[in-house]
């Protein structure tokens, strides 16, 4: 099928299906919906994304994107700071936020240890959370990864580090079911996780 169809349009496709859940048939109708929108409108989409791409990068505090050197989360002088929640993703921060239950801090991770995957704790930012504790004389850590056996060893992996700062280590109670992901979890949910999170 891709034979009959511009390269320029094959390749727009590809680019389109290699985003995370977007399928081939997905990939089509944004690449049809993009040709059909004004000129105007598709450069200033291109240039969203290449403006991103180029501002946005890690908060120097607790690693979330920003496009200034703190995030407004840690800019926010409201927020608590002794309390650290610790994520894998900034997705992840997105849905805990939408609670508005959680006003204290976070730290992005920017993934889990995975031996499999080739991913060790130095590919993380756990330097960057100690190194914080350190500094801000955390009372509690908040393991926020998911229910998954890498989040789950990428958590006790922490807390056996953290343990010796003299940090409560607690971790979120499971109203968030094994094997779901944070961002996938509604408001009510994520309430009752945070909640009910335990010492690790």
């Amino acid at each position: 099928m891709s034979s009959l169809q511009a390269p320029s349009l094959a390749t727009l496709i590809d680019w389109f299906n290699r985003l995370p859940g977007v399928g081939r048939k997905s990939a089509q109708r944004l690449a049809y919906y993009v040709l059909s929108m004004s000129e105007e409108d598709a450069k200033m989409f291109a240039s969203a994304i290449t403006e991103a791409h180029q501002k946005i990068h890690r908060c120097a505090k607790c690693c979330n994107l920003t496009d200034e050197e703190l995030c407004p989360i840690c800019k926010n002088v409201k927020r608590d700071k002794t309390i650290i929640c610790v994520v894998e993703d900034p997705k992840d921060v997105a849905a805990l936020e939408k609670t508005q239950e959680y006003s204290a801090s976070y730290h992005v991770l920017h993934g889990v240890i995975s031996p499999l995957n080739g991913i060790g704790p130095d590919q993380l930012t756990i330097k960057e959370l100690v190194k914080r504790i350190n500094e801000d004389n955390v009372s509690e850590v908040i393991m926020a990864t998911n229910a998954t056996a890498e989040g789950e060893t990428t958590a006790v992996y922490i807390s056996r580090l953290l343990k010796p700062l003299g940090v409560k280590v607690t971790r979120l109670a499971y109203g968030i079911p094994v094997g779901a992901d944070l961002e996938y979890a509604d408001e009510v949910t994520l309430i009752k996780a945070l909640e009910g999170r335990r010492e690790i």
